[in-house]
């Protein structure tokens, strides 16, 4: 399977799963993609964290580009000023970049200068630009940059631990971003991170698109 070549392809994906890749046994990790793929993943997510959100720093750019896989490469960057950065994960390969307007001083500069940069396996495309929320953030931090996004990510735990449970406010807040979504200028494809489970994915409260 080719990347994904646009936010319209990624919503015809949904509702799916998007495995992240730190999980796995990184010693292995060829094969642990092969599982992933054969089980009908689409997308491979990478947590990128530098002690921002939490103590733990994990990986970076070469990481990212290490990962020979047809799986749309999800790059999450849960880091402070991702700006300085940003142009070297979408040159490693990164599909969609995610950041956080909880770490940035200009985050509309951010999705901006992502919007201008080509796509590192075809330079007649663009990553996919996401804005991610932790629970606490309001949702109108989201109104002004609307029109500069392709994707939303809603935080349904607190960044950095593991093994937390749903935040059930989240259903409410995937209605009002949803709403919002409609709204919008372009397509908008809306992600849940963490706490995604089979009790949490109910039919009567599953969201468009999730991300684990």
């Amino acid at each position: 399977m080719e990347a994904v070549p646009d936010v319209a392809a990624l919503r015809a994906f949904g509702p799916t799963i998007s495995v992240g890749v730190l999980t796995a046994d990184l010693l292995a990790l060829g094969s642990e993609l092969a599982v992933i793929e054969r089980a009908g993943v689409r997308v491979v997510h990478v947590d990128v964290m530098d002690g921002c959100f939490t103590p733990t720093m994990t990986v970076g750019p070469p990481f990212v580009k290490a990962l020979r896989t047809p799986l749309v490469k999800d790059v999450h960057l849960m880091i402070d000023e991702p700006l300085r950065t940003i142009r070297e994960y979408v040159a490693a390969g990164a599909d969609i970049v995610t950041v956080h307007p909880e770490a940035c001083t200009h985050v509309h500069r951010v999705l901006q200068e992502l919007g201008a940069l080509p796509h590192a396996a075809d330079p007649a495309r663009h990553v996919i630009r996401g804005v991610a929320l932790n629970p606490g953030t309001p949702l109108s931090v989201l109104e002004p940059l609307v029109g500069d996004l392709e994707l939303i990510m809603l935080l349904a735990v607190n960044p950095g631990w593991g093994g937390q449970k749903f935040i059930p406010s989240t259903y409410d807040r995937i209605g009002q971003v949803k709403e919002m979504a409609a709204r919008a200028p372009r397509p908008i494809a809306l992600a849940v991170d963490g706490g995604v489970t089979r009790t949490t994915l109910a039919p009567s409260r599953r969201p468009a698109s999730t991300s684990s």
